[in-house]
């Protein structure tokens, strides 16, 4: 069944866990949300639904659970949603302040994604298909940022990959872009 409910209300979305990160600053004066990043992760990599993800946003990562996490330990990084396999949403950053997803990033012309956007996370790999709940539940939340955030569009919703191409990959090839523009238009 797809959940539609969702609603933003001070920069915070309903019905999500809420998972703060200290790896966030404000956006500049003016500065509106016009563009939604969705990124990929899963830590260790291809191995999900086990808290890692939520632990490295918070800066508190267990590196001597795996060898990877000594590589990204120093890292202090974030991304304002998290979409997990089973399709729940976990929130690290408010949606009006700048969350740290997209690094050296251009979009439009416009340098420094952070900025204007928001960084949505979708438990996954770039070779692992996502799961139908995982699309459904970001339709709706993109439903709801639409409407949340007039300056936001349907032009502006892309891939880490289209903003820093050539430095990142994801979503990758396993994310069914038709698919989850045809679920959002029935919205």
């Amino acid at each position: 069944m797809q959940k539609t409910g969702y609603k933003i209300i001070d920069g915070r979305l309903s019905g999500a866990k809420w998972c703060p990160s200290p790896n966030y600053n404000e956006r500049g004066l003016g500065v509106s949300v016009d563009l939604l990043v969705i990124h990929n992760i899963s830590l260790p990599p291809a191995q999900f639904s086990n808290g890692y993800i939520e632990a490295f946003f918070q800066n508190r990562l267990p590196v001597d659970d795996h060898p990877y996490f000594a590589e990204i330990s120093e890292l202090t990084v974030s991304a304002h949603l998290l979409i997990a396999r089973d399709g729940k949403a976990v929130q690290f950053v408010n949606f009006n302040d700048r969350a740290w997803h997209a690094g050296v990033s251009c979009f439009d012309g416009r340098e420094n994604c952070n900025d204007f956007s928001i960084g949505v996370e979708v438990e996954g790999t770039d070779d692992i298909p996502y799961t139908y709940q995982q699309y459904h539940t970001l339709a709706a939340i993109t439903h709801a940022f639409l409407k949340a955030y007039p300056t936001l569009d349907a032009r502006s919703i892309t891939g880490h990959s289209s903003i820093a191409p050539g430095r990142k990959t994801d979503p990758g090839e396993s994310f069914n872009w038709p698919f989850f523009r045809q679920l959002l238009d029935k919205l």
